[in-house]
């Protein structure tokens, strides 16, 4: 039986089993690559993704769950403004190294600035623990939230 899916704003139908994990259809069933598989585990972050606004963990979020819900992935945040300013803080700052954890950690980053627009240190510390980088780049994640947290607000004047 068909699952009707909203991603980034389409509607989808998929024929997975309604058990099979969110990450698997984004990349298998619908060929949205962005979405990584890290640990498999909801530990690193990697499979990042909102789920009406709100980050979640795609490798442990099964299908089924996230019927007639909104999920948007790093392929739409281009087209969302605090995404967007999100990934290019990211590349002002050059956070990437490797990059393998850098779409969860945007996903992360952008959901926090959705709903906090002037985080703390500490604030940008909690927001993004669960996003792990097997690189260390956490300085210039860090800087590029506040980069992009500073470039929100002006233009909010």
């Amino acid at each position: 039986m068909p699952t009707s899916l909203s991603i980034n704003g389409q509607d989808r139908s998929i024929e997975a089993d309604p058990v099979t994990p969110l990450l698997w259809v984004l990349r298998d069933e619908l060929g949205m690559t962005g979405t990584k598989f890290g640990c498999g585990m909801a530990l690193c972050g990697a499979c990042t993704v909102h789920l009406d606004g709100a980050p979640i963990r795609a490798c442990v979020t099964p299908v089924s769950a996230v019927a007639g819900k909104r999920v948007s992935t790093i392929e739409s945040m281009e087209d969302d403004s605090i995404g967007r300013a999100v990934q290019k803080a990211w590349l002002e700052t050059d956070v990437a190294q490797c990059g393998y954890c850098q779409a969860g950690q945007i996903m992360s980053a952008t959901a926090l600035l959705k709903s906090n627009r002037s985080p703390s240190d500490d604030d940008i510390v909690a927001a993004m623990s669960g996003n792990i980088c097997r690189c260390g780049t956490y300085h210039r994640i860090h800087a590029a939230i506040r980069r992009a947290s500073g470039e929100l607000a002006k233009g909010s004047k």
